[in-house]
């Protein structure tokens, strides 16, 4: 009997190729609507499906391949008898390919003019189910979504006469991944819209980007996947213009670069450690914040991450290309600046355009053995407004300092410490499991340069030995969330030391 083939794409890239070769292999061909009047055109033989249904396309297209000649065709199992059986007295023949793609949904909803309306009418019913029916039935139907799997079936239409058994397989699991795919979009949509923010079951849904070399150890295999919406101002939207591929780690750490980066509007640098911010300067020129940044730790930035909210010229690329860096990230690179950087060959180059944009609505997730963690995105940065809780009122200074460190502390893990004097970061202490400590180890980095400064804790000091420490260390001037049962034996500390302290109702713990 002759073979028979269903094709009704949106995205006809190389359909007419791909239909034009079965033709020549005398395969018949069953296609709808525009897909149709395509192979018409290119003369290329064609069957109606109005034909095979005995029943008019309807309701402007919403209903032509619902009906049991197609959804039969596709899904009777060719070696059952009573199958065979019932084909036969339903006249219903065989369809032993689907080629098919969907309405556009993605491109519908990431369009900005689109209305509800549209997007709605662009969620494909039909194309759907006879993938799905086609991929259900693979041992006996070869289903494409894909017009780069094309030539792969016809080399095999060419030499063996059908596709193998493998070939149907791996096309059906790409089905199922496309069909998955589309219908977390469209959940995810309602969701938005409906402002569900915790629905009952959760489909995440992303895109790969790259394959990676390997991940935080090159024992583990890796790959780097982009979300749908809102991808302006992340990682995901960065332009590599120069250096060698991104690592696993690369990416992680430089996100958290990022993260940090956008709580500042004024010209700044931050430089990062295992995600960790270990310098950060403010200034009038983005040449003076890059020294500010080194200067805070010129050890820690060996080897580190760099990301600037404004763009690198000429005599900021000229300080960094003295010190080993993994990856710059920046809005833009003068061309003189990119002369300089250049020549460092390993280096990676990273343009970000909107690098400020912030606002995202997204969430952070988190993956633990046999579950999911989800919650929104730290936006904020204060509970209303800040409480001076000491006899003595920070200078204008001191509290433009104790922001800054705040911010920075907002980025580091926990328990964490910033410490910053003339909006740079005289030591940060992140990741320890006792609060002093981290604010040991944020002095010891420091040196001489912690005197005079302010400090930022991530939570409030569940005892009094950090405001002593700060005192000793010529800390002037304490930002932290307040909230403990032992608030005031702080409070009384500092101001027996004569540090102002002021709390923000608001933590930032990142773990």
């Amino acid at each position: 009997m002759m073979k028979r083939a269903l094709i009704s794409v949106f995205d006809k890239t190389n359909v007419v190729e791909f239909a034009r070769e079965l033709d020549q292999l005398g395969w018949e061909i069953i296609s709808t609507g525009g897909t149709s009047a395509k192979f018409k055109a290119e003369g290329i033989p064609v069957m109606d499906i109005s034909d095979l249904t005995q029943f008019p396309e309807c309701f402007d297209g919403r209903v032509k391949t619902l009906h049991p000649n197609v959804e039969g065709g596709i899904l009777a199992i060719r070696d059952n008898e009573m199958h065979q059986k019932q084909m036969k007295e339903l006249g219903i023949e065989a369809i032993d390919i689907v080629v098919c793609n969907l309405y556009p949904f993605k491109q519908t909803v990431l369009n900005p003019e689109a209305g509800h309306e549209e997007i709605i009418e662009n969620i494909d019913i039909g194309g759907p189910t006879m993938l799905r029916a086609a991929a259900k039935n693979y041992k006996f139907v070869s289903v494409i979504t894909d017009p780069k799997d094309y030539d792969t079936v016809i080399a095999e239409l060419k030499e063996n006469g059908s596709t193998s058994f493998e070939t149907k397989e791996y096309l059906a699991a790409k089905v199922f991944q496309h069909t998955a795919h589309y219908d977390a979009l469209i959940s995810n949509y309602f969701n938005t819209k409906l402002d569900i923010k915790t629905p009952d079951t959760i489909t995440l849904t992303y895109e790969k980007k790259q394959d990676l070399r390997y991940g935080e150890n090159p024992h583990q295999q890796a790959s780097f996947y982009t979300q749908i919406k809102e991808t302006e101002g992340t990682l995901t939207a960065a332009n590599k213009i120069h250096g060698k591929e991104l690592s696993y780690n690369n990416i992680g750490d430089t996100d958290g670069a990022l993260e940090t980066l956008k709580e500042y509007q004024e010209p700044t640098i931050v430089a990062a450690k295992h995600a960790n911010p270990c310098g950060i300067g403010s200034a009038d020129t983005i040449a003076e914040a890059f020294k500010k940044a080194y200067e805070a730790d010129p050890v820690s930035i060996f080897g580190g991450i760099v990301a600037s909210n404004r763009e690198i010229d000429a005599a900021t690329a000229e300080i960094m290309s003295t010190i080993f860096l993994e990856v710059v990230v920046a809005p833009s690179y003068s061309s003189e600046a990119l002369e300089i950087l250049t020549k460092k060959k390993n280096l990676r180059l990273l343009e970000l355009p909107e690098i400020l944009k912030t606002g995202y609505s997204t969430f952070k997730a988190r993956t633990v053995l046999g579950g999911l963690l989800i919650q929104e995105q730290d936006q904020k940065l204060i509970n209303d407004e800040l409480k001076v809780v000491t006899e003595r009122q920070p200078s204008e200074k001191e509290m433009e300092d104790l922001l800054f460190a705040w911010k920075a502390v907002k980025h580091a893990k926990s328990n964490g410490i910033a410490i910053a004097k003339n909006l740079t970061t005289s030591g940060v202490g992140p990741g320890q499991v006792s609060r002093i400590w981290a604010l040991e180890n944020a002095i010891r980095q420091g040196g001489e340069n912690i005197k005079g400064s302010v400090m930022a804790s991530d939570a409030f000091f569940p005892f009094g030995d950090c405001v002593e420490a700060a005192n000793e260390a010529g800390i002037t001037a304490i930002i932290q969330p307040g909230g403990s049962i032992r608030d005031q034996e702080s409070i009384d500390l500092a101001n027996k030391y004569g540090i102002a302290m002021v709390f923000t109702g608001m933590r930032h713990f990142k773990h």
